[in-house]
């Protein structure tokens, strides 16, 4: 066996409490080198009799790795561990200090977690696993209220531009929460709702203010209010990275310079405050002069913005945040933030925008999850470019779940387009089918799937701002058979706890293959997924235990043949299947 490829370390991903009596133990190595993987543990001040074999099993592989995983519920909450490899009839021991051939004699040079003390259990709001999220994107939502359209707000439905506003507003998503909940939707994630200057409104100029364009704090309380009547949850999205230009402290600042009291509010290079060369003599958001970059290191900024969390949870009782560039805020910040936020509401989710590798914000001390982009690119990669083949998209998601502790995975929040990218269908190029096969992957996998506010209806749209256009409210313009599409998908996985809790296993993904099939499993309950993402029909023959199962997309009946299951696809077909009790 390749040593060299083994790995493990104490703590992160791979040492670490999944819940209050549960300890998840997980190892790496050459993908296909090992054939069994134990790990060997017990009580270390009462080893002789708490000493136990635990079986391993392959929690995922990618393109180098496999990983597996064992769990361990230690009866007094200590584990001092080692693990047994085996290759064949090699096998080999493995401590903290190294590897032997020799069983060791006693514990003291193997891993250990020390204790598994309560407060240090990494739990994300249950509630989150069996969601459903929707972004909204306020202005271009609905208008519910013409009273308060900007003066110059163009007719409903026309091109949208960088700088352009339509009216949508607050009251214009109350008055459609019953599409909302028509739909299946259980928690909606809303862009930026305070005073700015924007249509974005990432701008921020009153963080304690909700933008008159949309409405006050009276309407969004009725709307929260409205919301959690149906059983949905509300996140609001905190731009705590950088404020707008009209904030009245930056306003301060460019109006005093150095004799400013706010000047350390901000990163001023040198003053004046002003742009050379294109780049502003302060930090901003990329080099976006109207967006100055917030010192959150200064105690008074530290105080207001943790205020600003803290109050619009208790005032009009939101569900959480997301955070805005949440990668250039430092980390301290963001543990104090994730304290105030539990104190004010423990259930509340606390989601992080992070485009990229993210488990130094994943370790129980800051954020719940974040915006899953890296599930986004493999994603669309396969599903809709055809620049991975089913090994590789497979090997992709791999890597992704290797990465995090098994409730950071069931946390994730999953999407496809957002304001930040162009629509999902635009980057299909029109086609349906690919579009569906990429949905129904995103429903089936682990995590809470986010819908991007008319997707439901088949909405396209480029790069920012086509991606941003007004919702299609007229009917002529909907597309009904999607909009029943995403009620099948969401209905499917919320009767079926193994599509949100189970665990997954890929049973086909070929290289240079455009057949893909996985399993998901909990407990008695088991569904396969099969996608074909070629141009024409292709069979599939799968080893599996049960005897029947049905789709239940469908309600065909498939029966298994001698220990194998022989279905169909036609071209960008997928199945989801459930097996059934005889």
């Amino acid at each position: 066996m390749l040593l060299e490829a083994i790995y493990h370390r104490p703590r992160m991903n791979w040492s670490y409490a999944y819940d209050e009596n549960t300890i998840h133990l997980r190892l790496r190595s050459k993908k296909g080198d090992l054939t069994e993987a134990y790990a060997w543990a017990g009580d270390k001040y009462a080893w002789d009799r708490t000493k136990e074999l635990i079986p391993m099993t392959l929690l995922t592989s990618d393109s180098m790795f496999d990983y597996w995983e064992c769990e361990s519920v230690p009866p007094y909450r200590r584990l001092k561990y080692g693990f047994l490899l085996l290759q064949g009839d090699e096998q080999i021991w493995m401590t903290e200090n190294g590897y032997q051939e020799e069983q060791p004699a006693n514990p003291n040079r193997l891993f250990e977690f020390p204790y598994l003390n309560l407060s240090d259990v990494f739990a994300p709001p249950a509630w989150v696993k069996d969601t459903v999220f929707y972004q909204i994107f306020p202005e271009r939502f609905a208008n519910g209220d013409p009273s308060l359209d900007p003066e110059d707000a163009e007719p409903w439905g026309a091109a949208p531009t960088p700088e352009n506003f339509f009216g949508g507003d607050l009251q214009g998503v109350i008055d459609h929460l019953d599409h909302l909940s028509e739909l299946g939707i259980t928690g909606i994630y809303f862009t930026p709702i305070f005073a700015a200057t924007t249509n974005h409104k990432y701008d921020t100029e009153d963080y304690l203010r909700v933008d008159p364009q949309f409405g006050d704090t009276e309407t969004l309380k009725r709307l929260v209010g409205e919301c959690h009547k149906r059983g949905i949850r509300v996140l609001l999205d905190a731009v705590f990275n950088h404020s707008g230009r009209t904030f009245a402290p930056f306003v301060d600042v460019l109006e005093n310079g150095e004799d400013s009291r706010y000047k350390d509010w901000f990163h001023v290079r040198s003053f004046p405050l002003e742009i050379e060369d294109d780049v502003p003599t302060y930090d901003t958001f990329a080099f976006e002069p109207k967006m100055p970059k917030l010192n959150t290191q200064n105690p008074e900024v530290k105080k207001y913005l943790l205020e600003v969390a803290e109050y619009w949870i208790k005032e009009v009782g939101i569900d959480g945040w997301r955070l805005d560039v949440a990668s250039e805020v430092s980390h301290e910040f963001w543990r104090d933030f994730r304290r105030v936020v539990k104190q004010a509401n423990p259930e509340a989710y606390i989601l992080g925008e992070i485009w990229h590798e993210s488990a130094p914000w994943l370790e129980g001390d800051q954020f719940d999850a974040v915006m899953n982009y890296p599930f986004t690119d493999a994603v669309i990669d396969f599903f809709v470019r055809g620049d991975l083949d089913a090994a590789g998209f497979a090997n992709s998601i791999g890597r992704q779940f290797s990465r995090y502790s098994m409730q950071v995975n069931e946390a994730a929040f999953n999407l496809l387009d957002s304001h930040d990218t162009a629509r999902l269908l635009t980057l299909c190029d029109g086609n349906k089918q690919k579009f569906k096969q990429a949905v129904a992957f995103q429903f089936t996998y682990m995590g809470a799937p986010c819908i991007y506010y008319g997707s439901e209806f088949g909405m396209d749209g480029g790069e920012d701002p086509g991606c941003r256009k007004c919702m299609v409210w007229e009917p002529e313009l909907q597309d009904r058979d999607m909009f029943r599409f995403y009620q099948d998908l969401i209905r499917i996985r919320g009767n079926h706890e193994a599509l949100r809790k189970g665990s997954i296993r890929f049973l086909e993904a070929a290289v240079k293959g455009s057949k893909l099939a996985y399993e998901r499993r909990l407990g008695d309950e088991a569904i396969l997924v099969l996608m074909n993402t070629g141009d024409c029909g292709q069979s599939f023959r799968l080893p599996v235990q049960e005897q029947e199962w049905e789709n239940l997309l469908t309600g065909e009946k498939l029966r298994t043949d001698r220990g194998v299951l022989h279905a169909k696809l036609p071209s960008y077909g997928y199945a989801i299947l459930k097996a059934r009790t005889l």
